[in-house]
């Protein structure tokens, strides 16, 4: 007996108080009728970081395999994984060119190994053009990066 597929909406966001600074992440998971928030942070990342831990901790949450309709206002990811980008860094070895290292590979491991896990479509949105549930993430991020007690992001502190 086959389980039917399901079909996801998620919209994320990253912020940070300097970059780098104290970062947070949002996300809204939208499956059917059923709506999720999610947030995080740490205390020292960079804004890049914090968007892909939207998308990456969104998708974690995701039991089953689904298919996926991810919005970002970070062209960084979205171009990265739907231009090739991020498969090519990492088939060289986590390199931009012969010459620089490709940024996070930490995280870009962990998003790619979720992309095979999951079907996802990567849509570009504007933020902060007044989209709703793009707004919310970018409230919940906000929020996040100025919790206090917030953990190391070990993989940033690895690259400093």
């Amino acid at each position: 007996m086959s389980q039917e597929i399901k079909k996801i909406t998620i919209y994320t966001d990253g912020a940070c108080t300097g970059n780098p600074g104290a970062g947070g992440y949002g996300a809204v998971i939208i499956d059917g009728k059923e709506r999720k928030q999610i947030s995080g942070g740490f205390r020292l990342t960079t804004n890049n970081r914090m968007e892909m831990m939207a998308a990456i901790a969104a998708l974690q949450t995701l039991e089953a395999k689904s298919t996926v309709t991810l919005h970002s206002d970070s062209k960084y990811i979205v171009d990265a994984v739907t231009k090739g980008w991020a498969k090519r860094w990492q088939a060289n070895n986590w390199k931009r060119n012969s010459k620089e290292k490709a940024k996070n590979p930490d995280l870009w491991q962990e998003l790619l190994n979720l992309c095979h896990k999951h079907q996802i479509d990567f849509v570009w949105v504007k933020g902060h053009a007044g989209i709703p549930d793009n707004e919310l993430c970018d409230r919940l991020a906000v929020a996040a990066a100025h919790q206090s007690g917030l953990p190391e992001d070990t993989g940033y502190m690895q690259t400093i």
